[in-house]
């Protein structure tokens, strides 16, 4: 039997790692929230002696660190010698390496577009057969990352290419628990319960909005994340995916009204801070501080997992501020849809060993090793929620769990041109006086001359 995670490159590794109760040995096999069994069982069925197995991707510094504690276990439970380089260029690099046939074994895509784009080329190997059939059964809204994960090969075929690993969120609300106690608001649960919230606290003479769209050049990207947002809550996940490979125009009537839903919010000079005419004027990063403003300025942010990053200095999570999932319509039928971001990994250059990492990332360990360093969250199912850095990223981990569709953001899925270029200044556009449907024909014309 192996002695396993006994190996001094770990024990150099884990000297300055911690878990959330702040005990170095959380690491320590057998100790901590970890599925040891599964890990154990893959070790002794997995044997790799004297194998190398490169991988790269877009992590560098403390993520790097992070990531290179995994594999380590990796590293011990095999065998193989395993080298992760991080790269700030990660997207150019592993297209050139991958055209002059020195790829590593696996890459770590960061978006699903490069990484369809590479399938198509004939520059990844597709993932063993039943992947695509344990992802539907271990992830949470498993179809859904199989869909994304699933691309064309050099012939025309569809197969799955991709695992996802780390994950971002998106659908989230940001608040102050205090400013809510106070004036005796409780979580909406549905979006019909936000309107309502959202008329009540006009009425008691508050302003329920902080919307910003400001983003130097990248002004509009906000607004985006919004209207895709509307479009999970008011349209099927299939229309989604037509809308962002243009089988459905962006000028449909179905995406028109997901743009004017953002617009009963952004528009309504009651609803937001400044006013309608400060949304594309406010930095996205200055926007949420109305949330800490006595009395509060706003009380909501709509906004991604990493807005914390800009909150005033000493914001104690849970405490000073908190989050809620941005509910879906109750009379929709759709359930609970989750937009969001994430990586995931591709064989690049196939292996025993690039098939066996494939293997242990399918391992609740995994992901809990990450998830008790902080920065990370995972839509396995299997894994330990309580493994989780902080209750926060637990809670985040909860809203992925019960997620029944996930679906990537749109405008990093859609050509550049548009998705970083048209659909950002059309929602620039729109909340300065453009219709709806005046923006989206402009986004369709653009997107028509791509063609």
């Amino acid at each position: 039997m192996k002695k396993l995670a006994s190996s001094t490159a770990i024990a150099v590794l884990l000297s300055g790692a911690a878990y959330a109760d702040g005990h170095t040995s959380a690491f320590t096999p057998g100790e901590g929230p970890f599925d040891w069994d599964s890990y154990n069982a893959f070790a002794e069925a997995t044997d790799l002696s004297g194998e190398t197995v490169t991988i790269t991707g877009p992590w560098t510094g403390d993520e790097k660190a992070k990531f290179d504690i995994i594999m380590a276990f990796f590293a011990d439970a095999t065998g193989a010698d395993v080298t992760y380089s991080g790269s700030d260029s990660f997207e150019q690099d592993i297209v050139i390496s991958a055209r002059a046939g020195s790829a590593p074994n696996l890459a770590v895509f960061p978006q699903p577009g490069l990484a369809a784009d590479m399938a198509s080329q004939g520059l990844l190997t597709p993932l063993a057969d039943g992947t695509a059939e344990w992802v539907a059964d271990n992830f949470a809204a498993g179809s859904s990352w199989v869909d994304l994960g699933t691309y064309a090969d050099a012939d025309g075929n569809d197969q799955l290419f991709g695992m996802f690993y780390r994950v971002d969120l998106k659908s989230l609300v940001w608040y102050s628990p205090a400013a809510f106690d106070e004036s005796g608001y409780d979580i909406p649960e549905t979006m019909e319960e936000l309107k309502a919230l959202t008329d009540q606290i006009v009425a008691d003479g508050g302003t329920p909005w902080c919307i910003g769209l400001g983003s130097g050049a990248a002004t509009g990207w906000p607004a985006t994340d919004w209207v895709e947002d509307m479009m999970l809550r008011t349209q099927s996940p299939e229309d989604y995916d037509a809308w962002v490979s243009n089988e459905m125009p962006f000028n449909d009537p179905k995406v028109v009204a997901a743009i004017e839903e953002f617009g009963a919010f952004a528009l309504n000079d009651d609803y937001v801070n400044g006013g309608s005419q400060a949304v594309a004027n406010t930095d996205f990063r200055d926007s949420p501080t109305g949330l800490f403003d006595i009395p509060p300025a706003c009380y909501m942010h709509r906004q991604a997992s990493f807005i914390p990053a800009f909150f005033p200095e000493g914001t104690e999570m849970g405490q000073d501020a908190d989050f809620f999932y941005f509910p879906a319509y109750e009379g929709k039928d759709l359930g609970k849809p989750v937009l969001g971001a994430g990586t995931l990994f591709s064989i690049t250059n196939p292996s025993e060993g690039a098939n066996a990492l494939i293997e242990f990332m399918k391992l609740p360990i995994a992901h809990e090793m990450w998830m008790a360093q902080g920065g990370f969250l995972t839509a396995h199912a299997g894994v330990n929620l309580d493994a989780y850095e902080s209750d926060s990223l637990r809670a985040q981990g909860q809203i992925l769990a019960d997620a029944t569709t996930f679906r990537f953001d749109a405008s990093d899925l859609m050509p550049g041109e548009i998705g970083a270029g048209a659909f950002w200044t059309g929602m620039v556009d729109y909340v300065t006086g453009a219709s709806a449907e005046d923006v989206a024909d402009s986004i369709q014309e653009r997107w028509d001359a791509l063609n």
